[in-house]
């Protein structure tokens, strides 16, 4: 059999392989977001053949805050983001070490914690909808059953809490599929390192800081940019359960874009779509580098 490399150089046809990937990566993404840098530049309705150009004047006036109704998207946006984070990816790491362990029933639970993963997120809105239903939901059933009737809420219809009960809907969602994958990361870590711990005399909590922490490092830093992206997508889940369009304390980011282009505001809706391109890169690469700082000085 011919062989395709020469002693220390690859053959010239290995640099043909990545051509279909980088084709299709150029027609889907990069072609795509120049004509939305160059429409975001213009004030079209999606629709009529004339339109002006506004120069960088909607980009300006997003970034500037006078856009108020974006301005209320991008901090229930950071406000879900923060709580969806945090909270997932802690419930699925505190799943895989409990479930890690050697039992009868650990898989039975795996199986259950995964279940959620698999419903769509309009399935999942709509059952969530009926537990967070004011009157014949199933939390405030269960508050005044066991007499906290003072805790009972409206859940969605309140303001001030609709974005973080939509948050935990997330989080309940997603929390079994992040588990998996710390499953997979904690499994490769191997078990001699444990047992010199525990003969230099290290508790739990000791092997956990000093061995697990360090050496999951890299599956967390994985889910934590995986959550982020998928916190700002969350478009589906929003409208399932704050309607279509969302109300003002639920509306995100993503709901706003589409919100903007169904208004024929097209023109608008590409600058909003590249401000959020901007805001997702930034705060996942402002993630990753805390991430590595914290894990470092674990």
């Amino acid at each position: 059999m011919k062989r395709l490399t020469g002693p220390g150089r690859p053959h010239p046809a290995l640099y043909l392989f990545p051509l279909p990937a980088i084709a299709l990566y150029v027609v889907f993404f990069v072609v795509p977001t120049l004509q939305a840098v160059q429409y975001a530049t213009t004030d079209w309705d999606g629709f009529s053949p004339d339109f002006e150009r506004v120069g960088a004047d909607n980009l300006t006036k997003l970034a500037g805050g006078g856009d108020s109704l974006f301005t209320t998207a991008l901090t229930n946006n950071l406000k879900f983001l923060l709580v969806v984070v945090v909270l997932q990816t802690l419930l699925s790491l505190g799943l895989a070490l409990m479930l890690l362990r050697n039992s009868k029933s650990s898989v039975l639970l795996r199986s259950i914690y995964f279940l959620p993963t698999i419903l769509s997120s309009v399935s999942v809105a709509f059952v969530w909808r009926f537990v967070y239903d004011p009157n014949v939901g199933a939390v405030n059933q269960a508050l005044g059953a066991v007499g906290l009737d003072s805790l009972q809420s409206g859940f969605l219809g309140n303001p001030d809490q609709a974005i973080y009960w939509v948050a935990m809907t997330q989080v309940w969602a997603h929390a079994g599929q992040l588990m998996v994958i710390f499953i997979a990361g904690l499994q490769q870590i191997p078990e001699e390192l444990y047992e010199a711990a525990r003969l230099d005399g290290a508790g739990r909590w000791q092997q956990f800081r000093n061995v697990t922490w360090p050496l999951v490092a890299p599956t967390t830093t994985i889910v934590v940019a995986y959550t982020t992206i998928q916190s700002f997508k969350a478009f589906d889940l929003i409208l399932g359960l704050g309607g279509n369009p969302p109300r003002r304390s639920l509306d995100i980011l993503s709901t706003r874009i589409y919100t903007t282009f169904t208004n024929a505001e097209f023109g608008y809706a590409a600058a909003e779509s590249l401000l959020f391109m901007a805001i997702i890169l930034a705060v996942t690469v402002l993630q990753r580098r805390t991430l590595k700082l914290t894990q470092k000085g674990a």
